[in-house]
């Protein structure tokens, strides 16, 4: 009993010891970090509070909360087009991470199986994920097209639809056929990380489940699902926030359209097209609180589970 009393302390000191000389080792990231993304955060927020311009040499000035909220009515926050912005980037969020994750969990699953073929299987659907953004916004705008897009055309052939659908224009339909892009393009990306997840599951459960006489679907629902949560949560971390900063997509294919304009592309036209670096700054902060209270929940919801 004594010698146990006298290895206990021995054995929390070496543990503050390695604590110690883990953070140490982290302080050469920590201050790249705070180098590369801190000033960066902290410039963007001091412009926010400024009347910066890009097209006047002078030095900009003070000017408050006014890029937030003026009494005339003239802040980021009075202006309709912001709050449009933020609709438009929650419905493309909501929409094609949930059709992004489903389609995802079912690809996993089949490639995880094993059948003839199956390696290349993995390599093909992979072909979408690799496409550049622009590239592949660029291609689905020319399929869309409304004269001589194959969408269209095959639609056509058919006999679908009766005359042409301007897939882009048509303000019901803009919004919805971007997330379309995004949805074919990402998807083998969350199927890959859901199919690390499924490949670190035990196969001798599965062999205890078959001998109990589990059924498959019993099988996926209370083993496959409840084991998958830990990559199924950080998956959608991962396209949550990629889905809030989403600009290239909606850009090429739509550009400041008021029917997808994301919550970006109106941040890139207060700095770039009217050159309002306080204003643009103060959406970017905005963004930045949007996206904040998004990891916050996501992490609260880790912490919860595996508390």
């Amino acid at each position: 009993m004594q010698k146990a009393q006298t290895l206990t302390p021995r054995r929390g000191g070496l543990e503050r010891q390695r604590a110690r000389i883990a953070l140490w080792l982290l302080v050469p990231t920590l201050l790249a970090i705070a180098l590369v993304a801190g000033y960066p955060l902290f410039n963007t927020i001091y412009l926010s509070f400024t009347d910066a311009n890009l097209g006047s040499p002078e030095a900009p000035r003070g000017v408050g909360l006014s890029n937030y909220w003026t009494p005339d009515g003239l802040g980021i926050l009075q202006d309709p087009a912001w709050w449009n912005s933020v609709v438009n980037t929650l419905k493309f969020t909501v929409s094609s991470v949930v059709l992004e994750f489903l389609l995802g969990l079912g690809i996993a699953l089949v490639i995880n199986s094993k059948f003839p073929g199956r390696g290349l299987m993995r390599a093909a659907i992979l072909v979408p994920w690799a496409i550049p953004t622009v590239v592949s916004a660029q291609m689905w705008k020319w399929m869309y097209n409304d004269q001589f897009g194959v969408i269209n055309d095959l639609l056509f052939r058919l006999n679908l639809i009766d005359a042409p659908i301007n897939w882009i224009a048509n303000p019901d339909l803009a919004l919805w056929s971007i997330v379309a892009v995004d949805v074919w393009k990402t998807t083998p990306f969350v199927a890959l990380l859901l199919l690390a997840g499924l490949q670190a599951i035990p196969s001798d459960i599965y062999e205890a489940a078959d001998v109990d006489g589990a059924s498959r679907f019993t099988q996926f629902w209370r083993l496959t699902l409840p084991l998958l949560v830990p990559t199924i949560l950080v998956t959608l971390i991962f396209r949550t926030l990629d889905a809030l900063r989403v600009f290239d997509v909606v850009y090429v294919m739509n550009g400041y359209a008021e029917t997808s304009i994301s919550m970006s592309a109106y941040a890139r036209q207060q700095l770039i097209d009217f050159q309002a670096l306080g204003a643009g700054s103060a959406v970017s902060v905005l963004i930045f609180l949007v996206i904040m209270i998004f990891t916050v929940f996501y992490v609260t919801s880790l912490r919860v589970r595996f508390d």
